[in-house]
């Protein structure tokens, strides 16, 4: 994972400065992110691998999917295929996730902002949302992404992680907690 991370940052980097220069960062983020969830296919990624895969073909099947999913973005679409021939060439196809994932990163620091998912037990409603979100906003001192996880394997309680802080308040941890400390 170290090694991807380190390979993906500066095409993430590269694609980050053409987004923003263009001002299309939530754009590009969205193309990104479909074209990491095509490559990351298993199918897919055995097309990656395979030595006689017509990579050009099967760039053209990824942007043809991105532009399936995010019409809106037709004019990035070519950027987008070129930066797909150049990971290609480069042999770097499987870095497509981490560099969306470094790209969203990015994008979250200029825009002082957050992904944060909370993973609940049971459905929790908007309102327990956007509490929790104002509440982590205040600690945080940024904009907060929210992202809604219905777990029921915690079986109850919640769990926030945002990049390394993790807050877990799930019962499942609890029980996990009074274990451990039985046994000892």
């Amino acid at each position: 994972m170290a090694e991807s991370s380190s390979i993906a940052r500066p095409y993430a980097q590269a694609a980050f400065e053409l987004a923003r220069d263009s001002g299309r960062l939530g754009q590009w983020a969205d193309l990104l992110d479909a074209a990491a969830m095509v490559a990351a296919d298993p199918q897919i990624d055995r097309l990656i691998d395979a030595p006689r895969t017509d990579m050009s073909a099967l760039i053209d099947m990824i942007v043809g999917i991105c532009r399936d999913k995010l019409p809106e973005a037709a004019g990035d679409q070519s950027q987008l295929q070129n930066l797909l021939k150049l990971l290609a060439e480069n042999g770097r196809l499987t870095a497509l996730p981490d560099i969306a994932e470094q790209f969203r990163k990015l994008k979250a620091d200029v825009e002082n902002s957050i992904d944060v998912v909370l993973t609940a037990a049971s459905q929790i409603d908007a309102g327990q949302q956007s509490r929790i979100a104002e509440a982590l906003k205040k600690r945080l001192g940024r904009e907060i992404n929210l992202h809604f996880k219905l777990d029921e394997n915690l079986i109850g309680g919640a769990r926030l992680q945002a990049d390394d802080l993790v807050i877990d308040g799930s019962v499942r941890t609890g029980l996990d907690k009074l274990a451990s400390t039985l046994s000892n």
